[in-house]
């Protein structure tokens, strides 16, 4: 095997003892051994905030013998928003809105009605602050025939997440693809809600499933994956905010 080349399926081993999060002239960086952390692409990777630092140098200090680059689900964001969202932002804008235009928590179970107690319970309350707070309407729908969102609600989630920068931006994408939902996201980014109970709106069909047939070892795992995921977004949407003075 050539230096500096893996067998398929083969892990990277830690190549570095210390780690570190350093300012810079604009941003900051990540050290390994004094060394800057670079994007796939071999750029430096500068992030906006020191908090954002922080996370993603612990996610590097915490790695063993080797690197589980699955695991660091902050530093591939990152690198998802210094390399991938700047050439398209508006795509990425009229991605999120997609996600709204089917959005998780406008489609009501028709039956039984325990769950539908469950979603109203806990769905409605989100819709309702999306809407008061953010200028939104969204239209309900019992059953899983779509119905079309009106055209100034998607227009008004595009212009909304445009606005943010790239960083915040990435992470709401990544938040609408994980809970199929533009509104948990952007809630989530608001801290309305945690990062925790963003996923439990999302599955909250899917537990109220478990509780009835019991969860298997596959179902378990991705929950806990997502779940991960959905933590890590949470810090991140609270690394993104600028310190209290």
């Amino acid at each position: 095997m050539q230096r500096g080349f893996l067998e398929p399926g083969e892990k990277p081993r830690r190549f570095y003892k210390d780690v570190s999060a350093a300012a810079l002239d604009v941003g900051f960086a990540v050290h390994l051994d004094h060394r800057t952390l670079r994007t796939p692409k071999g750029a430096p990777l500068v992030l906006p905030t020191r908090a954002l630092a922080d996370e993603i140098a612990a996610e590097w200090a915490g790695q063993g013998e080797f690197i589980q680059q699955g695991d660091m689900h902050a530093t591939r964001l990152a690198n998802t928003a210094a390399e991938a969202i700047p050439p398209a932002r508006q795509a990425t804008a009229a991605a999120v809105a997609q996600y709204a235009a089917s959005d998780l928590l406008c489609y009501y179970a028709e039956a039984p009605p325990a769950l539908v107690e469950r979603q109203r319970a806990n769905w409605e309350p989100v819709l309702t602050r999306a809407e008061r707070d953010l200028g939104l309407s969204f239209v309900r729908v019992t059953g899983i025939i779509h119905r079309a969102q009106p055209p100034q609600t998607l227009a008004r989630i595009e212009a909304l997440v445009m606005d943010l920068d790239d960083f915040n931006l990435a992470g709401a994408a990544f938040g609408a693809a994980l809970f199929g939902s533009a509104v948990l996201a952007l809630a989530l980014s608001r801290a309305w809600i945690d990062g925790d109970e963003a996923l439990d709106l999302a599955r909250l069909d899917e537990a109220f499933q478990e509780e009835k047939w019991g969860v298997d070892e596959e179902a378990a795992e991705r929950t806990a994956r997502q779940r991960a995921e959905a933590r890590m977004l949470d810090r991140w949407f609270l690394a993104l905010k600028p310190p209290a003075f």
